[in-house]
């Protein structure tokens, strides 16, 4: 995933299907500078991470 889609997802009232490492998470927050976003998992909002947004991957929205 590049910084724009990420932005677009964070932003959207949609809910995406986006994974880390094949686990979903939520986008919780973007850096731009260092091209990070702070993530948590769907089941457990307290597992928060930082990771590298080209390794996040959009599966496609949710219903």
């Amino acid at each position: 995933m590049n910084v724009s889609r990420a932005k677009e997802i964070l932003e959207s009232n949609e809910k995406f299907n986006v994974k880390f490492e094949g686990v979903p998470v939520w986008i919780d927050s973007i850096d731009e500078l260092s091209k990070t976003a702070r993530v948590h998992t769907e089941d457990n909002p307290e597992d928060q991470k930082t990771v590298a947004i080209d390794e996040l991957k959009e599966v496609g929205k949710m219903y």
